[in-house]
């Protein structure tokens, strides 16, 4: 039997990240914190589909995603309970479920990491369709398509592109020798290492290296066209989940201004979602960059058919 004191909460967020604020929040409120973390490389599924498995035996109260689009399968499947948190009316509209079954905050932005040793700013990628170019054949990389904020991007593209045009580009990748690493961490690695010239990645992978000094510069590409894409992380109450009045002060909590702030001043550098957050400078404004416009629902609608595609072609 569990206790009234405590909450369980699976993160799909790095937990050298995540874990401070379960901390802060262990301080604050005096509720015993039971986290499970996801590993990088399965960071997303792993933690959806033991949500699925536990419906009829619900084991969390709260789920930390790092993304959405899985979210929104949770949804389909009957395992999320609404809850609108007072601190998710400041966030904007296409970044919260119009019903209330989760909540964004603190997003990321999928940006172009390049080595400033190998490549002059004048030289830098400025578009994902640059890796497209003869001259970047073999010298870029990306994380594994078929999970995490990778996956999500192949199907915010599919979205916005629709299936033919996102196919063909994505077998021009292939044809250019695009290189496919393990995760995120990992296309940050090589480009720092110079193995690669460049990679796709997410902000806070490319600010943990910026700020250790690395030589990498960051792009938010197609600034002048069709946008870079955002995704925040999201948190939503389990239904049936065995501490559902300590998840909903949970989510209260992370989506404060205090927790936002917090992210955005982490080496996550996350962008804050709500109004009038405090950041630090280099954090930007989320509004003042050209976003691609693509919503989580079309992500999510485009995930199965995208993840089919990698899997059968561009994996192959």
């Amino acid at each position: 039997m569990q206790s009234p004191g405590e909450v369980v909460v699976y993160v799909a967020h790095d937990q050298d990240l995540s874990e401070p604020i379960l901390k802060d929040f262990e301080a604050e409120t005096g509720i015993k914190v039971k986290p499970l973390y996801d590993t990088e490389t399965t960071k997303t599924v792993g933690l959806v589909n033991k949500l699925i498995a536990e419906k009829n035996n619900p084991q969390a109260d709260v789920f930390w995603n790092n993304e959405v689009s899985r979210t929104m399968k949770l949804k389909d499947e009957g395992i999320l309970a609404k809850y609108v948190s007072p601190n998710s009316l400041d966030k904007p509209a296409n970044m919260r479920d119009a019903e209330g079954f989760w909540t964004g905050f603190g997003a990321r932005a999928r940006v172009i990491l390049y080595n400033t040793d190998l490549v002059s700013a004048e030289d830098a990628p400025k578009s994902i369709l640059d890796f497209t170019q003869p001259f970047w054949n073999g010298k870029f990389c990306i994380a594994n398509p078929l999970f995490g904020s990778t996956g999500s991007h192949v199907s915010a593209i599919f979205a916005l592109w629709g299936e033919d045009k996102a196919k063909k580009y994505f077998q021009d990748l292939k044809d250019n020798s695009m290189a496919i690493v393990e995760s995120n961490g990992m296309v940050r690695d090589a480009v720092v290492a110079g193995e690669y010239l460049a990679g796709i990645t997410d902000t806070d992978d490319a600010y943990e290296a910026i700020s250790e000094g690395k030589h990498v510069a960051m792009v938010f590409p197609d600034a002048d066209d069709f946008g870079t894409l955002f995704f925040p992380n999201s948190v939503m109450l389990v239904n049936g989940g065995p501490n559902p009045e300590n998840g909903k002060k949970f989510i209260d909590y992370v989506l404060s201004a205090k927790v936002e702030s917090k992210l955005a001043g982490s080496q996550a550098m996350q962008i804050p979602l709500g109004k009038g957050v405090p950041k630090p400078d280099y954090v930007p404004d989320i509004e003042k960059v050209n976003s691609m416009q693509v919503t989580q629902e079309d992500i999510s609608q485009n995930l199965e058919s995208s993840q089919r595609y990698v899997q059968e072609t561009l994996l192959t």
